[in-house]
């Protein structure tokens, strides 16, 4: 009896099982259906190009392209923070004030509870509720300690219910 190899997947097999899960991340980091579409792709191009050095033994699969989409995703909002910046210096124009919906199934409250969080919680949040990531792995994609990123979703959801329960009474 020899070791038995199970064979890598595919990243076909790869991106169709983590693809939703990639985008519902990048939905509530961004707050913005059209941007979490194109950070999605630019994740799975950007996987697709080194998936040939993707170890299994190092990350699953999901913490991998999750660590993916947060590089895109902060590099985005970098640069969307540059062009601003450039906007203000040469127009002054009234502030944007576009409402953008994190997607079907939040009841309103939590939606707009979920607005007023900061960006780290909303992340940490999708991290651990959404993807259902444990401590460590999401410490692995936020690259915090798992200590760091337990007291940040603590505070986060702490800060959920006392909007929501607010917005109830």
């Amino acid at each position: 009896m020899g070791v038995r190899v199970t064979a890598r997947p595919s990243f076909a097999e790869i991106a169709e099982e983590h693809l939703d899960a990639v985008y519902r991340y990048l939905l509530l980091m961004t707050r913005d259906r059209t941007t979490a579409e194109d950070l999605t792709s630019e994740t799975f191009e950007k996987a697709f190009r080194s998936w040939r050095r993707f170890d299994p033994r190092r990350a699953a699969p999901r913490t991998w392209l999750c660590q993916i989409a947060r590089s895109a995703a902060l590099d985005h909002f970098r640069s969307e923070e540059r062009r601003r910046r450039r906007e203000t210096r040469y127009a002054a124009g009234a502030a944007d004030t576009d409402e953008r919906s994190l997607g079907e199934g939040l009841s309103p409250p939590l939606e707009a509870a979920l607005a007023e969080l900061s960006a780290g919680e909303r992340e940490v949040v999708a991290l651990r509720v959404l993807l259902e990531f444990d401590g460590r792995t999401a410490a692995r994609v936020l690259g915090i300690s798992p200590t760091a990123c337990s007291t940040r979703l603590s505070r986060a959801l702490q800060k959920l219910e006392e909007k929501v329960r607010d917005d109830g009474s």
